[in-house]
């Protein structure tokens, strides 16, 4: 058994987006022979159509190889895929946490990004050993020597002892598997003690339920023992465990050591949360593995279907997506301007984006997102303090004594030439400078705290744009802190638009104000009565705007004749236009809610 526990080596990819991490695991598993030359395609691992057309992973993926080494004995290689995005960042750590070794993949075009430290600071604390690896390095502009340089620079590896490799042909990687098994430690734990099983990620099968990925820390899992989850406080039978070829591949037992599944016929996705313990229900550990949080929301937006009749079908799809994506947190609410909908929370903006996405795609629903906001602390003239997502719930100014909103701590990692418009980029943006460092002669790292509000928007877009798509950004969330917010609201014919409702920062309300009275003024049709267009704080109206009405010549008929006959028709006209405004209804056009998500913030 120890002989066996000496050849297993459990490590993972780390690196930024678009960095080559899905292609090396390709490589892998082709030269390992754990995938056939005829099923082998590219992103083996990304299972879902977004992730091959986006070229990025969205979930952690895990797969066993068996390579016979230079010195002729089989090694069990565990290799775990780790998501590349900020919006992931938990499911990283809980990943890297199941492993004893990393793999740091660095672009040897691009340099090292901020998302690339980020996560070298996560294997780090997770105290891995760190394989620093150039990729690319086939390519025309690949600056092999210089990224070599930085890497040194950051975490002290000599810059003559990195790895080159191209994942894309295959240069290098069979060396990088004998690094692999020359650098990183077997694994410890003893398969007599009390089982300590870690939930690195999980997933649903509508005909088996939740099936947990499990890495073994202590003791052994057996087929058909009675198992407990620590913090989820349940209890199952582990009806099937294996391991993870490119299947599932059923095994009597799991020990100390290996990566594996368990399947226990656990209707709920809930119960097997990412960072969970899985001990003996007869003979439980006596604590869970450490580093457990709860995956927190951090934007939110209102989901509505465009057709009504569609809502029971978005509650039935959201349902669905949560059993895949325990990350996903909603509840329903109304808008008199969308009718019923949901207000849903999202980890970040691209994992927003994705749920659009599949929602379309997979469940075929045509849906309007409001605004994107973030949580925001509501303290009332009494103290009371009151969590909000809606800015619909603020309450009325007359209760209302400040509002907090979240802050986050960013780093920015940019060519040298870019940092002045990142930098206004950043106070435009209401952020605080904390430091600026250099990466060698040509790349600098800003840290900034920022509101989370002033990032989830078009931030990113911008940061590309000033920077010709050379900068790279990460956060990381700090607190709350006491801002002057108000609540923005829209206002059409004195009747508030409850779905145009935002909370601004006092000093970006009349602007933000304009622009919106503005951009639906251009889009809201015009009426046969004059429609108002407001944005107002409070009682007080900062911007406004008129639809003019459509005017019909009543005149036209008359030739001739005293004046006092057209007058009396212009005033049989108007009387009739202040009629109609009273009873009239102003239908706001679903473009015109889509528009103003486009809208620069």
């Amino acid at each position: 058994m120890t002989s066996y526990k000496s050849r297993i080596r459990n490590f993972c990819i780390v690196a930024h987006i678009d960095h080559g991490k899905s292609t090396l695991a390709d490589r892998l598993l082709e030269i390992t022979g754990t995938v056939a030359k005829r099923d082998m395609q590219d992103q083996v691992l990304d299972s879902m159509d977004l992730e091959r057309e986006r070229g990025i992973t969205i979930k952690s993926h895990a797969i066993q190889m068996t390579y016979r080494a230079g010195d002729g004995l089989d090694y069990t290689l565990n290799l775990i895929d780790t998501p590349g995005h900020v919006d992931f960042t938990y499911e990283v750590s809980r990943a890297l946490k199941a492993c004893e070794g990393a793999v740091l993949v660095v672009d040897a075009a691009q340099g090292i990004e901020a998302q690339t430290i980020s996560n070298l600071y996560l294997a780090l604390d997770s105290d891995l050993e760190i394989i620093p690896v150039l990729n690319k390095v086939d390519l025309p502009g690949a600056r092999a020597d210089t990224v070599a340089m930085s890497i040194e620079s950051l975490i002290g590896e000599p810059a003559e002892d990195v790895l080159s490799i191209s994942a894309k042909t295959g240069e290098g990687v069979q060396e990088l598997l004998e690094t692999i098994i020359q650098r990183v430690p077997p694994p410890e734990g003893q398969p007599d003690r009390p089982l300590q099983a870690l939930i690195f990620d999980s997933l649903f099968n509508q005909y088996r339920g939740a099936i947990a990925y499990v890495r073994i820390f202590e003791g052994t899992l057996r087929r058909r023992e009675a198992i407990r989850f620590m913090v989820a406080k349940c209890e199952y039978l582990a009806e099937e465990i294996g391991v993870l070829r490119l299947g599932m591949q059923p095994t009597e037992e799991l020990s100390a050591g290996d990566v594996g599944y368990v399947i226990g016929s656990i209707k709920d996705v809930r119960d097997t949360r990412v960072g969970d313990t899985i001990t003996h229900a007869n003979r439980p550990a006596a604590t869970e593995i450490a580093g457990f949080r709860e995956v927190k929301p951090m934007v939110f937006s209102g989901v509505y279907p465009t057709n009504t009749e569609d809502f029971e079908d978005l509650r039935a799809s959201l349902e669905r997506l949560q059993l895949n994506d325990s990350a996903i947190g909603y509840e329903p609410e109304t808008s008199v301007a969308l009718g019923f909908g949901f207000r849903v929370g999202f980890l970040g903006l691209l994992h927003m984006e994705i749920v659009q996405e599949r929602l379309d795609r997979e469940f075929n629903l045509d849906i309007i997102t409001t605004l994107p906001n973030v949580k925001y602390e509501v303290v009332t003239n009494d103290g009371n303090i009151e969590i909000i997502e809606n800015p619909n719930k603020v309450p009325a100014a007359g209760k209302l004594d400040h509002i907090n909103e979240p802050f986050v701590k960013a780093e920015i990692i940019s060519p040298s030439e870019y940092i002045g418009n990142i930098m206004k980029l950043c106070t435009d943006r209401r952020g605080e400078f904390v430091n600026q460092t250099y990466l060698g002669t040509e790349r600098a790292t800003l840290e900034y705290q920022l509101p989370l509000a002033e990032i989830v928007f078009d931030f990113y877009d911008k940061l590309k744009s000033f920077s010709r798509g050379y900068a790279s950004f990460d956060y990381d969330f700090s607190g709350y802190r006491r801002s002057d917010l108000v609540k923005l609201d829209v206002l059409i014919n004195g009747d508030p638009v409850d779905a145009l409702s935002a909370i601004v920062h006092r000093s970006k309300a009349y602007e933000m104000g304009r622009k919106l009275t503005a951009k639906l003024k251009d889009l809201i049709p015009r009426q046969m009565f004059e429609v108002a267009i407001q944005a107002a704080i409070g009682s007080r109206v900062i911007a406004r705007t008129t639809v003019k009405a459509i005017r019909k010549d009543v005149t036209a008929k008359c030739y001739g004749g005293d004046i006092t006959r057209k007058r009396k028709l212009l005033e049989k006209q108007k009387e009739g236009k202040k009629r109609m405004k009273h009873v009239g209804n102003v239908e706001v056009p679903q473009e015109a809610f889509l528009a103003v998500l486009s809208m620069e913030n």
